[in-house]
């Protein structure tokens, strides 16, 4: 399972993102882009977070997934459109020379840090 990896690659970026004078305000939520084909099951990713954020700085904090759709570009016809099922073929003139907008990422978007009371 390397979601368990990818969890625990998640927090050790969060932890360093977080400025030196705000290291002691806790995390609330990690916002994270996981793309269809990235070969990442979202739940699996999001269980593992959960155990790895254990006795950790990040201890508490939740793992936020969007799924983001597999998004095509037709480099003849310049169509853009999202796919569901493995047709890389353009909906509109079935050119198959085509660009992938998205679908791939991996990416940490935000942190989302606990706020003082005033």
């Amino acid at each position: 399972m390397h979601e368990m990896g990818i969890a625990l690659q998640i927090i050790d970026i969060a932890k360093s993102s977080i400025p030196e004078n705000l290291k002691g305000v806790p995390v609330e939520t990690v916002h994270v882009q996981v793309g269809k084909l990235s070969a990442v099951v979202p739940r699996s990713l999001s269980f593992c977070f959960d155990i790895a954020v254990k006795e950790t700085s990040l201890e508490g904090a939740k793992l936020d997934i969007k799924e983001m759709p597999v998004t095509l570009k037709c480099s003849k016809c310049e169509n853009i459109w999202t796919i569901d099922t493995p047709i890389f073929e353009c909906e509109k003139c079935h050119h198959t020379k085509i660009e992938m907008l998205s679908g791939r990422e991996l990416d940490i978007i935000s942190i989302e840090l606990a706020q003082d009371d005033p």
